[in-house]
């Protein structure tokens, strides 16, 4: 059940600024927040605990009743996105204070016994998503503020996950190199 709910949640996020551009004129924005923080309570209380889930599904709860509160279709709709990145941002930075990083412990399912040289790496690469997140957050906003609906849709529903696909490919060729494979 967990697992699914996880997955309702997945497609939300991936779904949410193209539902939000093309359902704006059939659905309010407390209808969306219903929707989501429905999703983010299923979640916390059905979810696994995990370190910091706890303050994440507090915070999109709370988002979920502001949105469903103000029922604002201009601005407050178009933060959800803002909301994932800060809590990626969060996730993948704590990791570096309270490691082992998020990457690491990424690589260890493959590879448990991980060299010195690859801990090094996978700290700078926890860091490399951090800095995207960042930048990819702040981008967020500066479009929910000052941007049309239209672009903030182009951005946070299309070009924010190429250019995270593109991340990933970089830096598996990257480490490809790290590793001497051809």
């Amino acid at each position: 059940m967990s697992r699914l709910i996880g997955l309702g949640l997945l497609l939300a996020g991936l779904l949410y600024p193209f539902a939000v551009y093309f359902g704006m004129e059939h659905f309010a924005p407390w209808q969306f927040g219903l929707l989501l923080g429905s999703l983010w309570l299923a979640r916390a209380l059905l979810g696994t605990r995990k370190p910091g889930s706890s303050w994440m599904a507090i915070t999109a709860i709370t988002f979920c009743l502001l949105l469903a509160l103000f029922d604002s279709p201009l601005l407050l709709l178009r933060w959800y996105p803002v909301l994932i990145s800060a809590f990626m941002l969060g996730l993948f930075g704590l990791s570096l204070i309270v490691g082992p990083p998020i990457i690491e412990r990424l690589a260890r399912l493959r590879e448990p016994q991980l060299p010195a040289k690859a801990i090094v790496y996978t700290r700078q690469v926890t860091i490399v998503w951090c800095v995207f997140f960042l930048c990819n957050g702040l981008l967020a906003a500066a479009l929910t503020l000052w941007a049309p609906l239209s672009w903030w849709m182009l951005y946070t529903g299309l070009i924010s996950y190429g250019l995270m696909g593109l991340l990933f490919a970089i830096e598996w060729l990257i480490r490809q190199r790290v590793r001497g494979h051809p």
